[in-house]
């Protein structure tokens, strides 16, 4: 049994990076799966919002998979990006300060 839960672990340890850099490639702008599910969607200004946003809700869904299950997510994030998911609300404020500083700002590949 302790080998299932380890795996769950690692698993979901897996789904929360894939999650956050999907988040941090939409919120720079970049290529996302999402841009091949709805490729029509590129030509339409409110694209880049709801894009952004269905990573964002994404990035939540697992982070309150890892909640039930006990398992730690805090520490793949900055405290400060904690704060915002802890917050569940992809305010202005998320979208411009989710990188602390542009010196620091890890960019996504």
């Amino acid at each position: 049994m302790g080998d299932n839960v380890e795996k769950s672990a690692e698993f979901f340890s897996e789904q929360l990076h894939d999650a956050k850099i999907h988040f941090e490639r939409a919120l720079d702008c970049k290529h996302t799966e999402f841009d091949d599910l709805y490729p029509y969607m590129i030509e339409h200004p409110q694209f880049f919002w709801y894009k952004r946003y269905v990573a964002w809700s994404e990035l939540l869904t697992i982070v309150k998979l890892c909640d039930k299950l006990g398992i730690g997510w805090e520490s793949s994030f900055t405290e400060r990006q904690a704060e915002y998911v802890r917050g569940r609300v992809m305010s202005s404020k998320v979208l411009d300060c989710w990188y602390e500083t542009n010196e620091s700002r890890e960019h996504v590949g």
